[in-house]
């Protein structure tokens, strides 16, 4: 009978943790969810603009993914631009993939295009005081 409920208990707390590690990444659909999301975001959060027909896109999300997943202070949304006008005009994006940094409800930093890793990095590092997993900095280059 313990076996079993430590069993139960195992598979619960691993969902738990696994749903709060999926709720690091999320897509934007509106204004008022960006406000709650991103604005009002207690950890700093990097927003990619993106668009499906990007190439680059396809290439830098799964990147940002890949390094922001083991981090628990920082979250990654997810902006399609073409469902999402109004942030594109306030947040004046004139390319895709463009990503910015907001942190606090301000923005930080911002870079536009497909860029180095290390660029990726240092703005992951600005977000979260220097704090990085050193394992996901070497294989995101």
């Amino acid at each position: 009978m313990l076996s079993t409920v430590r069993r139960l208990f195992q598979v619960s707390s691993r969902g738990i943790s696994l749903l709060s590690r999926a709720n690091k990444k999320f897509d934007i659909n509106d204004n008022n969810e960006f406000v709650d999301k991103v604005m009002n975001s207690d950890v700093p959060v990097i927003v990619n603009f993106h668009a499906e027909w990007c190439d680059p896109c396809k290439i830098l999300t799964p990147k940002l993914e890949e390094m922001i997943g083991p981090m628990d202070d920082l979250n990654l949304a997810i902006v399609n631009v073409e469902l999402n006008p109004e942030l594109v005009h306030t947040f004046e994006v004139k390319a895709v993939p463009a990503v910015i940094a907001i942190s606090n409800g301000l923005v930080v930093d911002k870079f536009i295009g497909l860029v180095e890793a290390d660029m990726i990095d240092n703005l992951v590092k600005k977000l979260t005081n220097g704090h990085h997993p050193p394992d996901k900095q070497d294989s995101a280059t």
